[in-house]
């Protein structure tokens, strides 16, 4: 099936990521979120990041205005039943989830394949919620998504071979570099990276260093570009956390078990870049 129109749900970090470069690609893009003012915040980072693009010239300034008026932002859900893909990139939590793939389900097309930008859940919970099992895929994209050239294509149980090679493709036309994994908690990904994120925080709160000390550790000793407690403010501390308890839930394993300081600084609204203070203050 050719792909011209993608629908693709939330508007945030992510989700306008997503629909960037979809619609630079040349895609139709359905952007749609529950409320006005989330589409709004998401076009103008859209706007932003391909004016950067334009002004490194990557792209021109007709690639510029034409990649904006291919995305068309909607609070209306019912608008998605146009698209012949769907990219899901809510809020990192089950439910919220669970409720979209529904509902997704319901609006789409019977031949729609429906993909997740989870980063944690299972894509064989979320496909078993619908009539298509087949064509649910988890389609994992790296912030930023316009710089980032990974995309774990994660398989469900009941995933086709037919759905895998149609994700796979999409993700080279948009020069992506796509890695076949199957579903576990936290997929490839998040499996290795949160715990060592979620160990550093533990180093944090015994007293064996600082937050600095522990991330120049990393960058110097390890060449790692970013220590892993920027990393963490940079990913957002409510999502380190919730990926840890989809760990701790899957596995049944203490080792997930999250650091007693991630959950405090979350219950204290201190989420990291976005909210202005984590880790480090912004």
């Amino acid at each position: 099936m050719e792909i011209e129109c993608v629908g693709v749900v939330g508007a945030g970090t992510m989700g306008n990521g997503i629909a960037h470069v979809f619609a630079r690609s040349g895609h139709s893009v359905v952007l749609c979120d529950v409320e006005q003012r989330f589409l709004d915040r998401g076009m103008e980072t859209v706007r932003k990041n391909l004016e950067r693009e334009f002004v490194k010239n990557k792209i021109t300034a007709e690639e510029k205005a034409a990649a904006v008026e291919r995305i068309l932002p909607t609070v209306d859900r019912a608008r998605l039943a146009s698209c012949n893909f769907v990219v899901e990139a809510a809020t990192e939590k089950f439910v919220v989830k669970a409720e979209l793939f529904r509902d997704l389900d319901r609006i789409c097309r019977p031949e729609v394949i429906l993909s997740s930008n989870t980063s944690s859940i299972s894509i064989t919970r979320l496909a078993a919620l619908t009539g298509r099992p087949d064509k649910v895929i988890g389609m994992h994209f790296f912030n930023p998504v316009p710089v980032m050239k990974l995309v774990e294509v994660i398989r469900g149980l009941a995933t086709s071979n037919e759905t895998y090679q149609t994700v796979r493709e999409l993700a080279l036309q948009l020069e992506k570099t796509p890695v076949e994994v199957n579903d576990a908690p936290g997929f490839v990904s998040n499996r290795v990276l949160m715990p060592l994120l979620n160990e550093a925080m533990f180093a944090v709160m015994e007293g064996v260093a600082t937050a600095e000390a522990v991330d120049e550790v990393f960058k110097l000793g390890m060449a790692h570009p970013m220590g892993p407690l920027a990393l963490a403010d940079f990913i957002g501390l409510d999502v380190c956390l919730d990926i840890m308890r989809v760990l701790q839930d899957g596995f049944g394993d203490p080792k997930y078990r999250p650091c007693p300081l991630l959950i405090k600084m979350v219950d204290a609204g201190r989420l990291g870049k976005k909210s202005g203070r984590g880790f480090y203050q912004y």
